[in-house]
């Protein structure tokens, strides 16, 4: 897998969400290297890049939201839908990639960079309002659902740097056969999915607690 673009977002008015100020989904790319650290718990605004941001604290950024990847190809099938051009960053993504199927990827597997940066997949995207209102297609949240091409959040395992053209080596594989695509479809109405997610190992708690929330509200 290669990253075509790596991208950050600076502050910009929240027009779709109330009680939040601003928004960081206005993801622009960036030469590199740009340096990728773990940061701290969702809650403090904590992201992984250099100079990243994201303005709605509570649902984003933290330990298992460092990073957000969304590919060229799922990019490109959204662009034939909608009949428009899609550049990175559109989706608020850090990391543009090709070559690797993200919905497939499994929860708990690592990439790593030349510069030593290792990154563990831990969920998908959920889309919220702001993502709705910024792309400012009529029925879009349904239609992300529909297709359940999330992209994949990161947690950062080991510390380094990003730069466009740089590859990421998938260097482990869980043995499970939970992937994003089965977590975002379990976490986004398909209730009976959520028993089977709960089981992957590599699940960080913080997300099976999700979860298992969802699980027990749709009872």
């Amino acid at each position: 897998m290669r990253i075509l673009s790596v991208n950050v977002g600076k502050p910009r008015p929240n027009e779709w969400k109330e009680g939040v100020e601003f928004t960081g989904i206005d993801k622009r790319p960036v030469e590199g290297p740009v340096a990728v650290t773990a940061p701290g718990p969702k809650g403090d605004g904590g992201v992984g890049l250099a100079g990243d941001r994201v303005g709605d604290r509570r649902h984003h950024g933290g330990t298992t939201q460092a990073v957000y990847a969304y590919s060229r190809e799922d990019y490109d099938h959204f662009a034939a839908m909608l009949g428009r051009d899609l550049h990175a960053g559109a989706f608020g993504e850090n990391l543009t990639t090709v070559g690797h199927d993200l919905g497939g990827a499994r929860i708990g597997e690592r990439w790593k960079a030349a510069s030593g940066l290792v990154m563990e997949v831990t969920c998908p995207r959920i889309p919220c309002g702001t993502f709705r209102g910024w792309i400012g297609e009529k029925g879009w949240l349904k239609t992300f659902t529909n297709e359940a091409r999330s992209g994949a959040y990161l947690s950062v395992v080991a510390p380094g740097a990003v730069a466009e053209g740089d590859e990421l080596e998938v260097i482990d594989r869980p043995d499970h056969d939970v992937t994003v695509e089965l977590f975002f479809r379990a976490a986004m109405g398909e209730r009976d999915l959520i028993p089977k997610v709960l089981e992957a190992q590599s699940l960080a708690e913080s997300e099976a607690a999700h979860l298992r929330a969802r699980y027990d509200e749709w009872r």
